[in-house]
């Protein structure tokens, strides 16, 4: 298993800032064995809620947590939303001798429970699959097509590793999901996630999912936030600018794991996926899912008008503007896009990232930069 060390430091960090911390994300992402190697196989301080011993000896939750110390982890928490009650009050004692580490996937209630109960005192960090960083820039090709999953990057063949990401959608839409509180039938769940891949890298339309699948905008519209709070599927919202023109105003859709992506799509293998018309879409989704996730800015939109300038992602990060474009291409160029989107968002950096190798200026502030270049510090 490759290492999480960029995870792990954040959530040790986290965990001596907070006195509570949770680490959320898709199941199989590794958020587990983390916390396992955090606090040691066999403690008594770890509660796995999808244990029914567990689960029945935290329906007395202050009996069981009252006398911990140190780190305490308990697993799958959204299986008990109301315990966050609980943890407020073993939190605000004078002299608190723990630190609470929640792992579990996002719902609703969750985030619903965690905001209104544990405001100021718990710290949120996303889990996701490998990225660039932690399996190496020479694994990058296969990283695109067999996704960030621990399983499924490290399968034995591209076989095995389709195969885990086939039962794990299945897992996801006929358990996962309806666990979390999303009443849908399997086989209308599949069918939406699959047409939401047809959507990755394009602006949300609600419509016509809505009438391929016989329901109102607003029930697709409820699928999606679900799949987006499940770590699913990343909503890019637009950045509005006031600049007297149009501007796109509907998020952009990503699907956050490029194997899904690939798996819905019925792409067999990488041969096939490189000549798919979806090909060039699935590696930008892919890289700007690496950039978001490496770069960690403060806040991350697209910016479109009308007219048909576009930047595929705006980033905020320590008080600068920062643009990204994403061209699978030999040598990008410069654009009129660019160049409008660098003067109307009065930008301190575009940066157009790209599969190759070579560094270089295409114009003041605008330079193409290789996808290694994340991982790898430049000549």
């Amino acid at each position: 298993m490759l290492e999480r060390k960029a995870l792990e430091a954040a959530v040790l960090a986290a965990l001596a800032r907070s006195p509570a911390v949770a680490l959320v994300g898709p199941r199989q992402v590794g958020k587990t064995t983390l916390a396992r190697k955090l606090l040691g196989a066999g403690s008594p301080n770890w509660f796995d809620l999808e244990d029914p011993q567990v689960e029945a000896q935290l329906r007395t939750p202050m009996v069981a947590l009252k006398d911990l110390s140190g780190l305490v982890v308990i697993d799958e928490v959204q299986h008990a939303p109301d315990l966050f009650k609980v943890l407020r009050v073993l939190i605000d004692r004078d002299s608190n001798p723990a630190r609470f580490l929640l792992l579990g996937s996002a719902s609703p209630a969750l985030l619903r429970q965690s905001s209104e109960s544990l405001a100021g005192r718990l710290e949120v960090i996303e889990a996701g699959g490998f990225t660039l960083d932690e399996a190496g820039v020479d694994s990058a090709a296969a990283l695109w097509w067999r996704g960030g999953f621990p399983r499924s990057f490290t399968a034995a063949d591209d076989e095995a590793s389709r195969i885990w990401r086939r039962e794990f959608i299945r897992t996801v839409v006929e358990r996962d999901l309806p666990q979390l509180g999303l009443n849908v039938a399997a086989p209308a769940l599949y069918r939406f996630w699959a047409m939401l891949a047809h959507y990755h890298g394009q602006t949300w339309n609600a419509a016509d999912p809505a009438r391929s699948l016989g329901v109102n905008e607003g029930t697709v519209r409820r699928y999606l936030d679900w799949l987006t709070q499940a770590f699913l599927v990343r909503q890019l919202q637009p950045w509005f600018a006031n600049l007297g023109k149009r501007q796109v105003k509907a998020p952009k859709i990503y699907l956050r794991d490029s194997g899904l992506l690939h798996e819905l799509l019925g792409i067999a293998d990488p041969a096939a996926l490189a000549r798919h018309p979806k090909s060039g879409a699935s590696w930008e989704g892919f890289a700007l899912d690496q950039v978001l996730r490496i770069a960690r800015p403060d806040e991350a939109y697209f910016w479109a008008t009308h007219a048909g300038a576009e930047l595929d992602l705006l980033m905020f990060k320590d008080g600068r503007r920062v643009g990204v474009e994403f061209k699978r291409s030999d040598a990008p160029a410069l654009t009129p896009s660019m160049r409008i989107a660098s003067q109307d968002l009065a930008l301190d950096a575009l940066y157009v990232v790209y599969p190759g190798d070579r560094r270089y200026v295409l114009a003041p502030r605008v330079e193409a930069v290789p996808l290694s270049a994340l991982v790898a510090p430049p000549a």
